[in-house]
């Protein structure tokens, strides 16, 4: 088999852009004698749109049904491709551009439609590149642009050929070219060669190893360490061709092969005949029992259990019509790997992570009665479904760290997650993982503007304080104790929201001897009253000394406590009554009209 004497090593990488999707795709199949590489861009308008993916599963399909590397099997799967995405949704008008590479494992065939990019890298120079299907590359044949140009074109990608096309599908299709040892193909999307130009490409290759993924992240390191403003999504893969399959002995083992044959061939034209006589249906049903039962295995060696699902069904029909017991027992064990198989990527489909992984376990152990058939894919999907389960593990331990306001540990999970479903193209779970970060962001950001708010009504409040404090004691000193008490209380009000228990009990204690001021003014004030009182009194019996002396003490009373209207209506009182002190209307008057004088 060319593939076990040939040595082909594949790595890749594959981003998305800000949309969150990523719209590129990568797949390929190697097959004993044959192997298909696909990468797809789509460019659909649609940020969800499938169109990539769906052109490689189509391309992947058509190749295994009939594998090669002819110009035959090439259009087979362009066109399988472009009918794909013209079948899927006519609504959706899904576009891609894809590039892909057929090879024997020694020559390679590539087959192109829009602007996904192959390079043959040989000896460290630059052996044959693809040419874009743009208007810009015709600009370039016409030379009208230069080629150093084309990257920052704006008809890069004005495409003239691109799957997702209803009519006129003209696709390139390259002659077969041979491999040699230590070649290295690589096939790239235009996030790659719009910031990443092929000088720089080819210094990337000249200096490789042998590690095919150690040159993807030489080139991914290499576009990022750019940091373009706009980074789009971006899939570089590389296969190194280590070993080439060479048959130093294909003319002998042809001649061979022939000198055998003959002989088989006339026994089985012999049998034939024989056969056709007399047991002619019954051969015919045992041809097909065999056929059935190969094809069987084969499309579970190629992971095709749809199709092996079909074909056992089949051949178990034609084996209880021939009464084949030993070939149903074995069949059924097939079938029942088949079937745990299948139910396992119906769970996986439908998210059922725990219940897929039940059924790979048990697909995993059904495999071991049939010579151990599948058993690399079902421990790669058991693989998937562990990483699948553990992006949902990290979602929600960042959402319990989140309800307990650990935010930096939150987004370290949260991000983890994005980066285990990114790794394994669990789009759904990245989606989530995306989800969960912007949540998460915003919850961040309105917790901080709360804060903010928080310690803006705090320093409000405490300047409304200050400034009722500093009013009151302004107030105080001047005597001004009801409106002290006022403003004291305005403050006391502002620290018992900011609940400063401190500044509180301060105005309370500041409260307590206003009220003590008031308590003594108004005492005084009552005191001046009864003075004023005494003097009216006095007056009224012509005792004009007494009255004074009255009206005087009630005069420097209100006096002290500033009351200026009180002690102007004492004074006019006193020049009211001495004026009647000097008319003489009094007991304090001499005889002879003498000056009146004070008792």
């Amino acid at each position: 088999m060319r593939k076990q004497n040939s040595e082909f090593k594949t790595a890749f990488t594959s981003e998305a852009d800000n949309n969150i999707k990523n719209t590129d795709y990568f797949g390929f199949v190697e097959l004993d004698d044959f192997a298909c590489y696909v990468v797809a861009d789509g460019i659909d308008d649609q940020m969800d749109a499938q169109g990539a993916k769906i052109s490689v599963a189509a391309v992947v399909s058509a190749f295994s049904e009939s594998p090669g590397v002819g110009r035959r099997v090439m259009r087979r799967c362009l066109n399988a491709a472009n009918k794909a995405l013209l079948t899927e949704n006519s609504k959706l008008k899904l576009k891609a551009s894809v590039m892909i590479v057929l090879t024997d494992y020694a020559n390679f065939r590539y087959g192109q439609a829009g602007n996904v990019r192959l390079c043959l890298y040989r000896d460290g120079f630059l052996k044959c590149q693809s040419t874009d299907q743009s208007l810009t590359m015709d600009y370039v044949k016409e030379e009208r642009v230069e080629q150093d140009k084309v990257a920052l074109h704006e008809e890069r990608n004005n495409l003239y050929a691109y799957l997702g096309q209803e009519k006129e599908f003209h696709p390139f299709i390259s002659k077969k070219i041979k491999l040699m040892n230590t070649d290295a193909i690589a096939v790239f999307t235009r996030g790659i060669w719009e910031n990443v130009d092929g000088g720089e490409l080819l210094d990337v290759f000249s200096d490789a190893g042998n590690d095919p993924q150690e040159l993807v992240d030489d080139v991914e390191e290499l576009l990022l360490s750019r940091q373009p403003e706009n980074l789009g999504k971006y899939t570089f893969v590389t296969i190194f061709v280590d070993k080439v399959f060479i048959d130093p002995n294909k003319k002998r083992r042809i001649k061979r092969i022939i000198m055998t044959m003959i002989p088989i061939l006339v026994i089985l034209i012999i049998l034939t005949v024989i056969l056709v006589v007399l047991h002619k249906k019954r051969v015919e049903r045992r041809i097909q029992l065999g056929q059935g039962f190969a094809d069987t295995i084969e499309y579970i060696q190629i992971d095709n259990y749809v199709r092996a699902q079909e074909r056992c069904e089949e051949s178990m029909a034609l084996a209880e019509k021939l009464r084949d017991h030993a070939m149903e027992k074995k069949l059924g064990d097939y079938q029942k790997l088949i079937e745990a198989v299948l139910l396992a990527e119906e769970k996986l489909s439908d998210n059922q992570f725990v219940d897929a992984q039940n059924m790979y376990k048990e697909a995993a152990n059904r495999s071991r009665y049939v010579d151990s058939l599948g058993l690399d894919y079902i421990y790669e999907r058991l693989a998937l479904t562990a990483e699948y389960l553990s992006v949902y593990d990290l979602l929600n331990l960042g959402d319990t760290l989140a309800l307990n306001l650990q935010y930096d540990k939150a987004e370290e999970k949260y991000l983890e997650a994005k980066a285990t479903a990114g790794a394994v193209y669990f789009d759904e779970g990245r989606t989530e993982a995306i989800e969960a970060l912007k949540k998460l962001y915003e919850d961040q950001k309105e917790q901080k503007e709360e804060e903010e708010q928080e310690r803006k009504d705090q320093l409000l409040k405490q300047e409304a304080g200050a400034n009722a404090t500093a009013q009151g004691d302004a107030a105080f000193a001047q005597g001004d104790y009801e409106s002290a008490r006022v403003f004291y209380l305005s403050a006391k009000q502002a620290y018992d929201d900011m609940g400063d228990k401190t500044q509180s009990k301060a105005m309370e204690d500041k409260l307590d001897t206003v009220e003590e001021k008031i308590d003594q003014r108004e005492a005084k004030e009552q005191e001046a009253k009864r003075y004023v009182m005494q003097g009216e009194s006095a007056e009224d019996k012509k005792d004009y000394v007494s009255a004074k002396k009255y009206y005087l003490l009630a005069k420097d009373i209100y006096a002290s406590l500033d009351m200026e209207d009180k002690v102007e209506e004492i004074s006019r009182k006193i020049e009211r009554l001495e004026i009647d002190m000097d008319a003489g209307n009094g007991p304090g008057q001499e005889s002879g009209g003498g000056e009146v004088t004070d008792g």
